[in-house]
């Protein structure tokens, strides 16, 4: 909500800002389980030993176009209206946060990306670079790697968060 404010603020007081707004992947692990705030088109992964799981619903037109069944996952993946976000922060005054809860076992890794890595990579790439037996930082760093290499044509952020 502060961020939420801070940006509409902003927009108020420049003009030139208008428009602007970002998207937000957020988690929190505790004792048992994790909670998991979501709003855009950037999105969370759950790799449990070798099944990865997208956990989040891109806030889109595209993926609204999905849900309604106009048209299908091929048909997304170079849809011209596919970066446009139905939900982000700094976008309206109410902020509406899809709240995720699920469960946590020893081994579970998380993916928080942005879309400039879902968006030139697949689910079976990603699901292979995550399986394999390097460090965070390696896997995170040939994400990163392979999304350029795909052409790179957005931001790519990628945190990687292990249950021990």
């Amino acid at each position: 909500m502060s961020a939420n404010s801070s940006i509409l603020a902003d927009i108020a007081s420049t003009s030139s800002h208008a428009g602007m707004g970002c998207t937000a992947e957020l988690l929190a692990l505790h004792s048992s389980g994790f909670v998991l705030g979501h709003i855009g088109d950037s999105r969370t992964y759950r790799l449990r030993q070798t099944i990865l799981t997208q956990l989040t619903v891109d806030h889109s037109l595209v993926q609204q176009q999905i849900d309604q069944g106009l048209i299908n996952q091929e048909q997304a993946r170079n849809h011209p209206m596919k970066n446009v976000i139905l939900r982000a922060v700094g976008i309206n005054d109410q902020l509406a946060v899809d709240i995720i809860q699920g469960q946590v076992v020893s081994g579970d890794l998380f993916l928080l990306c942005t879309d400039g890595l879902s968006d030139m990579i697949d689910d079976h790439q990603i699901q292979a670079i995550l399986s394999l037996e390097a460090s965070l930082t390696d896997k995170a760093a040939r994400l990163v790697d392979l999304a350029n290499v795909a052409g790179g044509r957005d931001n790519i952020t990628v945190a990687l968060v292990e249950v021990r």
